[in-house]
């Protein structure tokens, strides 16, 4: 097995350094690669971690590679590490510059993945907050993600953590929709698309990572931001992907019922605390979102960068 680890960075230096620390201690005891290359893609014009890399690729126990991907965007970062690593590998992993993986994380990706023969494999993204985190982020579970059973059928995966047969880049177009670029989403839509396609995800819930918060995140403004675009890009993926007009219909009810509903629950849900009215705030967002996208506006979240 040959492993391509991805890494996509912009302008978040101490998140590429910490990454890049836990990669170098990635252990196998279930699995024996016979190759683990770290490929960083940085999608900063100016090129800002081409020194660290420099400096770190004599020494590093894996082999490190860097390349610079000027046209600013997610989808046009993704699209580089595809063409750089699919001829002569067997997986591509991406995982985020704001993570760090637990040592067995690569390790319990391919063990699944030999275990399901799963095309894809994705697994956990665990929050770390900062030491003077707001006490309503860490226990309202607004930036907690739903685990599930090994082995689990799951309809979507997310780049931060996953494992991917490179398989599935040579069929047909596949690949991330440059529309995304700017907005997020470029998972979502490819996901949804090779999904369709017939090819499975699992669930590997031992395959941990974690996920440094920054304070810039942790307000009640990105949460209502992050909800909103999370309805708007899921709903634009809908119409590329699955563009029938039942599937458009229901998506329309159930935005405009999450707009409707959390209305009517918003001043309830203030006798309830803070907590319960943000999540109700969200799913308004979220609903909002979706109309949105079905009129076919999209929010470009990815305009402003949260360093970690």
């Amino acid at each position: 097995m040959r492993v391509a680890v991805c890494v996509l960075t912009y302008k978040r230096p101490d998140g590429l350094r910490r990454l890049l620390d836990g990669l170098a201690r990635l252990s196998f005891t279930k699995t024996q690669p016979s190759e683990v290359k770290v490929v960083v893609i940085d999608n900063d014009p100016s090129a800002s971690s081409a020194g660290d890399c420099s400096r770190l690729k004599a020494s590093y126990p894996w082999k490190l590679e860097w390349y610079n991907e000027k046209r600013r965007g997610i989808s046009y970062a993704r699209n580089a590490a595809v063409a750089l690593t699919r001829e002569g590998h067997d997986f591509i992993a991406f995982i985020d510059d704001d993570e760090i993986p637990e040592p067995s994380w690569l390790d319990e990706l391919l063990a699944v993945q030999q275990m399901y023969q799963a095309a894809i494999v994705t697994g956990p993204v665990l929050p770390v907050y900062p030491e003077h985190a707001p006490v309503w982020s860490v226990k309202s579970g607004c930036y907690e993600r739903t685990r599930h059973p090994t082995g689990y059928a799951m309809e979507l995966a997310r780049t931060g953590n996953v494992l991917i047969h490179t398989e599935v880049f040579f069929r047909g177009e596949n690949g991330f929709d440059d529309r995304y670029a700017l907005s997020g989403g470029e998972d979502t839509h490819f996901f949804m698309r090779v999904k369709e396609q017939g090819f499975d995800i699992v669930w590997a819930d031992e395959a941990i990572v974690h996920e440094w918060l920054p304070m810039s995140r942790l307000k009640v403004s990105w949460l209502l931001q992050r909800a909103y675009r999370s309805g708007n890009t899921y709903t634009l993926c809908e119409r590329d992907i699955r563009p029938g007009l039942s599937t458009l219909c229901i998506r329309a009810i159930k935005g405009v019922l999450r707009v409707g509903g959390g209305i009517v629950l918003a001043l309830p849900a203030l006798l309830f605390g803070r907590i319960a009215f943000i999540k109700v705030l969200q799913s308004i967002c979220l609903g909002a979102g979706m109309v949105m996208g079905l009129m076919g506006r999209r929010y470009e979240e990815y305009q402003r960068t949260h360093a970690v």
